[in-house]
């Protein structure tokens, strides 16, 4: 069996109590039912695009937490190449919320997020206790993952403008069920956006910045 190494070599920003999860929003959206979803999903794309950009100028880590459709030898980048070269319906999707540079992503074998150890390996790095939830499909993949969240002890918010299913109907019965359950904070995402720009950003601790790798300066 490979041993699971919990060493990310630095590659973790600055520790923060809340992080950004987006749920298979590279989405190809080619499966039979998709009419309903197709019509908002690119309105959705763009609240959690303004969602993103307002957590990167907080300083909340961005993670992708994605599916990589049956192409099991496919890395996340390959993943972003299918959708897009391929002309699938998810296709502006996917170039809307293409990933940056300091951006994370996991690539996930099933529906809830937390069935990738590496997931649970830069949460417990990035010292999270509160997670923001946006993505596809809301009845599916986002309430899977809320759920294995809320049994770890994780504080939810699902912006109810940022997540979609194949219909309205279904959309709505889980968001409910998160907020009832779940005790998900399920306000629109102008509402959390504005949280976000009150909220400080945390800075690094003398000690969190002795322990970070030293840059090597060639002469």
């Amino acid at each position: 069996m490979t041993e699971t190494s919990n060493d990310l070599h630095g590659m973790v920003p600055d520790s923060n109590d809340t992080v950004l999860l987006l749920i298979d929003v590279i989405n190809h959206l080619d499966f039979e039912g998709n009419e309903e979803l197709l019509l908002v999903a690119e309105e959705i794309g763009k609240r959690i695009a303004k969602l993103k950009a307002a957590a990167h100028k907080a300083g909340i880590p961005v993670v992708y937490v994605n599916d990589n459709f049956g192409k099991w030898k496919s890395d996340f980048h390959n993943v972003i190449e299918y959708v897009i070269n391929e002309n699938k319906p998810g296709k502006p999707l996917a170039q809307l919320l293409q990933p940056q540079e300091d951006d994370y992503f996991v690539l996930k074998p099933k529906h809830s997020a937390f069935y990738s150890t590496p997931l649970d390996i830069l949460l417990n790095h990035l010292d999270a206790e509160k997670l923001i939830l946006v993505g596809f499909a809301g009845n599916i993949c986002v309430l899977f993952t809320a759920n294995d969240a809320y049994m770890r002890n994780f504080k939810l918010i699902i912006p109810r403008d940022c997540i979609g299913s194949n219909t309205k109907e279904e959309n709505e019965a889980c968001l409910d069920q998160m907020e009832k359950l779940l005790k998900a904070d399920t306000r629109p995402s102008t509402e959390i956006i504005e949280d976000m720009i009150k909220k400080p950003k945390r800075k690094k601790t003398d000690a969190e910045r002795a322990q970070e790798p030293k840059k090597v300066v060639k002469k």
